[in-house]
């Protein structure tokens, strides 16, 4: 069987949803797009708590690991990623960060002509209905929700009142003007329900007659005449089809899996993809190098009291006798994302950007949830956000059957360590506040840790992923970039890549945000709309905002 289309997207995640939603608004373009998992709907992925029960299992996630990892003591690396329409945002903790206004810049000054923060801005407000916020930063009436938590949680005062102990500025909105200081986050959410990128672009699209949506397909190839990229063949039920793309093949499969397609395909290492007996389309050595990903650390502490939000079966119980209140209100513990508190700390005052991120967490968070706490408890995570180590993405086997190889490198660099020994140290002063030591009852992981090496020690024994690997399939000029600045991949026509493996650079924050604004703009460069029109009030309130931002 064979199915012809204008366009044809691989991968329905955050990206994929995004390019199918914006490029069928003109019903003159035809657009199939093709998952791997489910439909993205069902109440494990629509009520935010039930991210518990797929962040650690299989259900709607790969649930991929990396190669052994020396800089952890030898011990692999779990690598979730969503697995349906939505992907990664139907299962991820639903932070709305877009990272540091110096990422972009750093992109433009890499070559990437079109991705500095002035110019990336509109997209990531276009996208945009912020519910509290509504700015030069912010938009209003974009498809993507992003609302205040509803979890009603006592702890957002008690972790805010903490960051003033330790003498931390407090920050109400870490997309605004400056990223650095504590608070709550912004959640994709509405009205108390996950709202993922299938939620809020391909749901409301699946009417058009123009677009097609295929799930429970995988792709298997790009199929190439040349190095023009004429279509995908893919198997669904079992059996084979083909699938031709009159205009374009859109890979947005993700940092993990894109890499993977690409050279199962022929398309990276010539060298390579020879040794995996792979026939070589195109070589293109920086396929599936240029893996970062931002290493996490997670502080243990025990409460007494099991009242709470957590991952505790006792915590769970009092979750599930809060169902009637969120089936009445939508508001209550099961709005819960988990990591509702946070932010961003520098190093020291000679730090252009901040240095770490954090994640607070009512609840006791071990070897990424598969290993649960009969007390209850609480966690904070920190992580470093721009690693200096590099991995990589390789093949496992010819096919996409076999699972990528990854390797993230983790602490490769002896200055990523060194690094987190300061993380480590800042988020302790944090947690030995007394607003929270007055309330923890035990420290679960790092009790006795107190020299430079004992530190460096236990953060190579309980290091891991937060979950932002970017990178794969980077953009640029340069022999070891992937795609060029319109996202077109080097060497092949009717080829482009479009998710987060394109960024040159990890963002400092949440990856989730930046992929849906790359997939706005990269919609725009589709159609030819190389700008966002703003209104004549939007341009003044950008043009005098903006002018502050490099005083």
């Amino acid at each position: 069987m064979t199915i012809e289309q204008d366009y044809i997207i691989v991968g329905g995640g955050s990206a994929g949803c995004v390019l199918a939603a914006r490029l069928s608004e003109d019903p003159d373009i035809s657009v199939t797009l093709i998952e791997a998992g489910g439909d993205g709907r069902g109440a494990l992925i629509e009520t935010p708590a039930a991210m518990v029960a797929m962040l650690p299992t299989k259900l709607h996630n790969w649930g991929f690991e990396s190669l052994p990892q020396p800089g952890l003591n030898g011990r692999r690396s779990y690598q979730p990623r969503g697995r349906a329409l939505g992907g990664s945002s139907a299962t991820n903790a639903m932070v709305y960060v877009r990272g540091h206004r110096s990422d972009y810049d750093h992109w433009a000054e890499l070559g990437n002509e079109g991705w500095s923060y002035r110019e990336v801005l509109p997209y990531f407000r276009k996208a945009e209905h912020n519910e509290r916020l509504h700015d030069v930063f912010h938009g209003r009436g974009g498809p993507l929700n992003v609302a205040d938590s509803r979890s009603d949680n006592p702890f957002h005062e008690v972790f805010r009142q903490a960051a003033r102990e330790a003498g931390y500025r407090l920050n109400d909105d870490f997309n605004g003007a400056e990223q650095e200081g504590l608070g709550s986050y912004q959640l994709t959410q509405k009205n108390g329900e996950r709202w993922s990128a299938a939620r809020a672009y391909l749901h409301p699209a699946l009417g058009r007659p123009n677009l097609r949506v295929l799930t429970g397909a995988q792709v298997q190839r790009i199929v190439c005449a040349g190095r023009r990229a004429t279509g995908v063949e893919i198997t669904r039920s079992g059996m084979p089809e083909l699938l031709r793309a009159r205009r374009e093949v859109l890979v947005c499969a993700g940092t993990l899996q894109s890499p993977q397609l690409l050279q199962v395909s022929g398309i990276g290492d010539g060298a390579a993809l020879q040794r995996a007996g792979v026939d070589v389309v195109h070589h293109l050595p920086g396929v599936g190098q240029n893996l970062q990903d931002h290493v996490d650390f997670i502080f243990g502490h025990r409460l007494p009291s099991t009242d709470l939000v957590g991952l505790s079966p006792a915590g769970l119980l009092h979750a599930a006798r809060q169902w009637k209140r969120w089936q009445r209100e939508r508001r209550g513990m099961l709005t819960t994302n988990y990591a509702e508190c946070g932010g961003f700390l520098r190093a020291d005052w000679t730090s252009p950007a901040p240095d770490f991120q954090l994640h607070f967490v009512v609840g006791i968070v071990e070897d990424h949830g598969r290993r649960l706490h009969a007390r209850h408890g609480l966690s904070c995570h920190v992580c470093l956000l721009r690693p200096a180590s590099r991995g990589s993405v390789t093949l496992g086997g010819r096919t996409m059957a076999q699972p990528p190889v990854i390797d993230p490198r983790f602490y490769a660099e002896d200055q990523d360590l060194e690094r987190m020994v300061t993380g480590f140290k800042m988020t302790r002063r944090l947690l030995d506040a007394p607003a929270l030591a007055s309330r923890t009852t035990r420290d679960l992981f790092t009790a006795g840790v107190h020299t430079d090496a004992q530190i460096r020690a236990v953060l190579r024994q309980r290091s891991d992923t937060v979950y932002h690997p970017v990178g794969t399939c980077a953009m640029g000029r340069g022999p070891m970039d992937v795609v060029d600045p319109q996202l077109r991949v080097h060497g092949m026509q009717g080829l482009r890549v479009v998710d987060a493996s394109v960024m040159p650079t990890i963002p400092g924050g949440n990856t989730n945000a930046p992929t849906i604004m790359i997939a706005e703009k990269a919609a725009a460069l589709i159609q030819r709309r190389h700008a966002v029109e703003p209104t004549a009030t939007d341009r003044a309130e950008d043009a005098a905002a903006l002018e502050c931002l490099v005083c």
